[in-house]
């Protein structure tokens, strides 16, 4: 049986650039933010972080400064998704030097291999580094997903501890549980699916729109690991809609906006991603009034 590296709300950070940089004086406000809003852990250096416009003194120095910042309040998971094998294990590596509690690797984008070349992939890291792994399925981003039959064989790793799962394929999470039942965790990986994946067995969710509304999205983790299905659909249903505007265009770029309009600004971003459209900004922001947020 895995022991979950967290339970509850985990936040995929922004990143705040700025033209010359990273700003880590917004970046220590944020996580400040997110501790004091409930937040269990955080991933730092993933796809809402931006993780693929970061040089590597960047990526270490984020894992590092968060590591730092967060002093055991929250644990700190890196991620260290490549499509090069190598890669991922040197980042692995600098991870656990950090004192990350937990490293969370992306399917190989781009490439596109077998589902025996994931195996290979996952295990080539995990044999080599001693530190919590999270696989995360998310094909519609790599082009390429993690099949049950994968998860069970990667379950028997000691180091693989879960996977965040963000197929949105039901059926995938049910036959996966069936497979792997307590030796592989589960989180959803969109806030959207949180509900009927925690209703599945899964322990949290590693969130989005956690960085606008923390505290919203850890009660709603808690009144499902509570068995409050009734109470956290009720929750839900307030926010559904915000969280879909979260996606009106491709993240991080609503989030990023949204905290924009909160007075949480969290800088630029970098290309080849840019501003929402005017049209989105004004329906970004209805959805964040609607539930009561000032803007």
């Amino acid at each position: 049986m895995k022991t979950p590296l967290f339970e509850g709300s985990c936040t995929a950070i922004v990143t705040p650039y700025t033209a010359l940089g990273i700003d880590y004086e917004r970046l220590r406000q944020n996580l400040a933010f997110q501790y004091e809003n409930g937040t269990t852990a955080v991933v730092v250096c993933g796809t809402t972080g931006e993780a693929a416009t970061q040089s590597e003194d960047e990526h270490n120095e984020l894992v590092r400064f968060t590591v730092l910042e967060t002093a055991g309040r929250m644990k700190v998971i890196a991620g260290v998704g490549s499509n090069d094998t190598r890669t991922a294990l040197k980042h692995a590596r600098q991870a656990k030097a950090a004192g990350a509690d937990g490293i969370l690797m992306v399917t190989p984008y781009y490439n596109k291999t077998s589902q025996k070349g994931l195996i290979e992939h996952f295990s080539y890291v995990a044999d080599r580094v001693d530190i919590p792994m999270i696989l995360y399925n998310v094909p519609s981003r790599t082009g390429i997903g993690i099949a049950a039959e994968t998860y069970k064989e990667l379950a028997g790793h000691p180091n693989v501890n879960g996977v965040k799962e963000a197929s949105g394929d039901f059926a995938l999470t049910y036959k996966t549980r069936s497979l792997c039942g307590d030796e592989l965790v589960l989180w959803s990986g969109n806030d959207d699916n949180t509900v009927p994946m925690m209703a599945m067995g899964a322990k949290g969710v590693i969130s989005v729109a956690s960085n606008i509304v923390p505290g919203v999205v850890a009660k709603l983790c808690a009144l499902c690991l509570s068995g409050s299905f009734e109470e956290a659909m009720a929750l839900f249903a307030r926010y559904n809609a915000l969280f879909s505007a979260l996606f009106v265009e491709t993240n991080p770029m609503p989030v990023k906006a949204a905290m924009k309009l909160m007075g949480l600004d969290s800088g630029i971003l970098r290309l080849p991603l840019t501003e929402i459209s005017e049209e989105h900004l004004q329906l970004l922001k209805k959805c964040m009034l609607e539930t009561g947020i000032k803007v």
